[in-house]
């Protein structure tokens, strides 16, 4: 039986493009691809932690009372800067979670920070719920 020697270490690395140059580069990249994370990780702390406005406006849903079949009141709390005017969007929704009913409500500006609401929406159907779906500052 005749043994096969294995090839030299050096003639491998040449066939498949391995050397010292390679290593290098492949190096270089690799600091560079960790550079340009390192870079987007602390763009996107800094804007994230300066973005002040989104914790500053909170809502909460309360009640709801069917009042008619066209008809539903919602009662919900909104929690913003004193001073800051603010639109809220009021939704109704039936059984299968379709809308049936929306507003868009002018929250005028107020001395005090938590505030509850209570708007009636007009519905198309009979609505089996009122909620609360966003609020932004003016």
């Amino acid at each position: 039986m005749v043994s096969e020697s294995s090839p030299e270490p050096d003639v491998l690395d040449a066939r498949y493009g391995r050397s010292a140059r390679s290593r290098k580069r492949e190096k270089r990249i690799g600091i560079v691809a960790a550079a340009a994370f390192a870079v987007v990780l602390v763009a996107w702390v800094v804007w994230a932690g300066l973005d002040a406005v989104g914790s500053t406006l909170e809502t909460r849903d309360i009640a709801h009372s069917i009042t008619s079949d066209t008809s539903v009141d919602v009662t919900f709390q909104l929690s913003v800067p004193a001073g800051t005017p603010t639109y809220c969007a009021v939704q109704a929704l039936n059984d299968r979670f379709a809308v049936v009913g929306w507003r868009i409500i002018e929250v005028p500006k107020s001395d005090s920070f938590n505030r509850t609401f209570t708007e009636s929406v007009r519905t198309t159907e009979l609505a089996s719920t009122g909620l609360i779906y966003r609020c932004w500052l003016a």
